[in-house]
């Protein structure tokens, strides 16, 4: 695998964003020499910037009938994600704005003020029937800009009231912001945490999850969470062959030690256009191992960069697959942690819910 001439972009995972798309989206690439004489006459291109858009939407639920996970309705507070992790699965749906899957889809983001108002629209509706509700599947949900818009608290905060279960999953330590909300719907059996560690390494962090809290930090939300009564699961994922699979042990002991009784792994996944993303970041970050990841990433995928196939997809096979799961079985044995390939399987409350307020009007008790 050849290394890319390119200086790296340092504080955001992919290298670029010109990447081939599905959708014919309009790409452009200077040579070198242009390259060098728009410098001359102009600088240095400006440092990226963070760009936030506010999208009004007329509905927030989303429903699936994937046979391979564990929910069938999802929320996401905002669109792209700052956390700039290369490998996210979630890059191609930005091409479905005229945007990259690459640069874009960790600068150009869409923040949903109005989701918590429309979740509570579509709980109080006479046919909504409750299961539990998984945030953090197509963005992380504590994202930087959580900060600055609390969608998620709000949406926390309707579920509370609507006594509504929900599972949520993140990078982040900034969910502890929340933990007074979530202490309170872990009493009534209304909430389940997964905390995605990928490896044990700051500086690798850095270049796979740029703006993604630290290693270090995300064991500690696990602690905390632990601590304070919330069920907690720590999610070893993606696991990268020859770069992040041998921190998987350690992550499952530091886990244990903290009071987490729950774990669970999932392979690399490389759908559409986020395979020459990473691609592209190998050569930059790894280009004498490139080969070799890509090598047993393809060995676990049926020979191809992805296998898109419902009931595969998520459980790799071949000689390297059956080693991860081995090994981690193993240390879930020794760490006294249950393990799994999926997200937790937690018993949350559905039996509790009450349709909440709308427009005024009382409840009916």
């Amino acid at each position: 695998m050849e290394r890319r001439l390119d200086p790296p972009v340092t504080g955001r995972g992919a290298q670029s964003g010109d990447v081939p798309t599905r959708f014919g989206l309009a790409t452009r690439e200077a040579d070198g020499d242009w390259r060098d004489h728009m410098e001359i006459l102009d600088g240095k291109p400006p440092k990226l910037r963070t760009h936030v858009t506010e999208e009004r939407p007329r509905s927030i639920l989303s429903f699936n009938q994937s046979p391979d996970i564990p929910f069938d309705r999802s929320i996401n507070a905002y669109r792209g994600c700052e956390h700039g992790c290369v490998y996210c699965f979630a890059r191609p749906t930005h091409a479905y704005h005229d945007l990259s899957p690459g640069l874009d889809f960790e600068t150009q983001l869409f923040a949903k003020p109005d989701a918590a108002k429309l979740l509570r629209e579509t709980l109080a509706r006479p046919t909504y029937r409750p299961r539990p509700i998984a945030m953090g599947t197509n963005t992380d949900p504590y994202q930087p800009i959580e900060r600055d818009y609390g969608v998620t608290r709000e949406l926390l905060e309707v579920c509370l009231d609507a006594r509504h279960p929900v599972t949520i999953t993140t990078k982040s330590d900034r969910i502890l912001a929340d933990l007074d909300l979530l202490e309170e719907m872990a009493e009534l059996r209304l909430v389940a945490v997964a905390i995605s560690v990928t490896s044990l390494d700051p500086k690798l962090s850095g270049k796979l999850e740029p703006r993604a809290a630290s290693p270090a930090k995300r064991l500690a939300a696990l602690g905390k969470l632990t601590e304070s009564g919330v069920p907690t699961h720590c999610s070893v994922s993606p696991v990268i062959p020859a770069i992040t699979d041998e921190f998987m042990e350690e992550i499952i002991t530091r886990a244990a030690a903290l009071g987490v009784r729950s774990a669970g792994w999932i392979p690399l996944r490389l759908p559409h256009e986020v395979a020459p993303l990473f691609r592209e970041w190998l050569s930059v970050h790894y280009p004498q191992r490139g080969d070799k990841v890509m090598g047993i990433v393809r060995s676990i995928r049926g020979g191809r960069d992805n296998d898109p196939g419902f009931h595969t997809r998520m459980k790799p096979g071949g000689v390297w697959a059956d080693l991860f799961r081995a090994r981690f079985r193993l240390a879930c044995k020794r760490a006294g942690i249950g393990e799994g390939e999926e997200t937790p399987k937690f018993e949350l409350d559905c039996m509790r819910f009450r349709k909440p307020e709308v427009g005024g009007q009382m409840r009916l008790l």
